[in-house]
This record gives structure tokens, C-alpha cells and sequence, in this order.
């Protein structure tokens, strides 16, 4: 399974995100380039340990048996998937160029992560594969949204 803990794949989502621009338009979902942009550099900085977000009552009855359903093969994300309140990104504009820089940077910190203990605030604690698969999806996730 793809992980983003390897060279390859990270340097094949770093093109896939370089082809971003303000002009790309989504697929599904609310989220507008920028707004996504913003969300997986929040999802990198949660990821990493920079951002702390809740644990969910409801993951804590459900989240072990939804990331092994999760990540359990190379199948994508589902539409319109919801997210943790902190990574939800209200304002609709920004620096497109500076935000993806920013996504780019940490992603590339994945060479060397860095969050052992990551607790993810629906499937909580996480092994390193188990991050490495989620953190893949989710981006690919993101790019499909808007068919990169």
C-alpha cells in the first residue's frame, strides 16, 4: 500500500499538488482551492504534532474499527468525509503560491517524522504504517477532489 513515508510516492503527490493553481475547481464538496490548500497543511500540522485537535466521543466508541476498515487496502476516501471542527477553513481566500509552499514543507518532513505517538482525534492512537497509509489518502483524496 501506498505510504508517505516513501521518497516516491511523496515526490508524486508534490507534482500532483505543484499543479494546483487558483484556477482549479472541485469536483465535490464546499471547499475551494485555497480552502483545501489550508486544510491538509492544518491536517500535515496535526499529523506532526504542531496542532492539537479533540478526540471525539464518537471515536472513541468507533474509530479502531473504522481505521482497520480504513486502511486495510489501496481504496480511497469517500466524499465529502467529515473532518475534525479545527481543520475546517472558513476565510475563501489567500496566498494559493505561499500556502502550497507551506503543505509542500511539511509533507516533505515525513522523511523523518518526527510524532511517534500521534493520536488522531476520531481513530486514535495510530502506528507509523497506519499514519503513513491515512496521511497518503487523505491527500490523494484531496487532489482526486480536484482532479489532480
Amino acid at each position: 500500500m501506498k505510504t508517505i513515508f516513501d521518497r516516491t510516492t511523496r515526490d508524486v503527490l508534490i507534482n500532483r499538488i505543484n499543479s494546483l493553481n487558483e484556477n482549479s475547481m472541485p469536483q465535490w464538496g464546499k471547499m475551494n482551492v485555497y480552502q483545501m490548500i489550508k486544510h491538509c497543511t492544518l491536517w500535515e500540522e496535526m499529523v506532526s504534532g504542531e496542532l492539537k485537535c479533540k478526540r471525539a466521543l464518537i471515536g472513541r466508541v468507533f474509530g479502531k474499527m473504522a481505521l482497520k476498515s480504513l486502511v486495510k487496502d489501496e481504496s480511497p476516501l469517500r466524499r465529502s468525509t467529515p473532518t475534525s471542527p479545527e481543520l475546517i477553513v472558513t476565510e475563501t481566500s489567500g496566498d494559493i503560491i505561499a500556502q502550497k509552499a507551506k503543505w509542500i514543507a511539511l509533507i516533505e518532513k515525513n522523511a523523518q517524522p518526527s510524532n511517534t505517538g500521534f493520536i488522531h482525534p476520531f481513530f486514535g492512537q495510530m502506528t507509523r504504517e497506519q499514519v503513513g497509509h491515512l496521511a497518503y489518502k487523505h491527500i490523494d483524496h484531496h487532489l482526486r477532489q480536484f482532479n489532480k
